[in-house]
């Protein structure tokens, strides 16, 4: 429980914060305008299924994130699974109190430096 007179946090999961700062990021670097983002969330959350009580809308935001990356051309549906995927082995194969990272994924060699270089 909060303190009295603390709002609760604006995201529950830091994933969320992350979606967020990363829309916010692609918008200020051009990538599509406001309009072109709240249609894209819009029809996202319009979707049958969504939850009455709002729960899953950063579900939502992150589908209709990924939809403009792929309908901009920048990455498609294929390549941002294949990197969710590279991204949790990469947290599973993380020991407990380390750092994740992309080159913990024992299934990748991509960007992995030899031991002598």
């Amino acid at each position: 429980m909060l303190p009295a007179g603390v709002e609760a946090p604006v995201f529950a999961e830091p994933w969320q914060a992350e979606a967020f700062a990363m829309t916010v990021a692609l918008h200020d670097n051009g990538l599509f305008s406001w309009s072109e983002w709240a249609d894209a969330l819009s029809a996202e959350v319009k979707k049958p299924g969504a939850a009455s009580d709002g729960h899953d809308y950063y579900e939502h935001w992150l589908a209709a994130l990924e939809n403009l990356l792929s309908a901009k051309g920048i990455a498609g549906k294929g390549e941002i699974d294949a990197l969710a995927a590279a991204w949790e082995r990469a947290a599973h194969a993380t020991p407990h109190g380390k750092p994740i990272l992309l080159d913990n994924d024992p299934s990748s060699t991509e960007g992995r430096s030899s031991p002598t270089g």
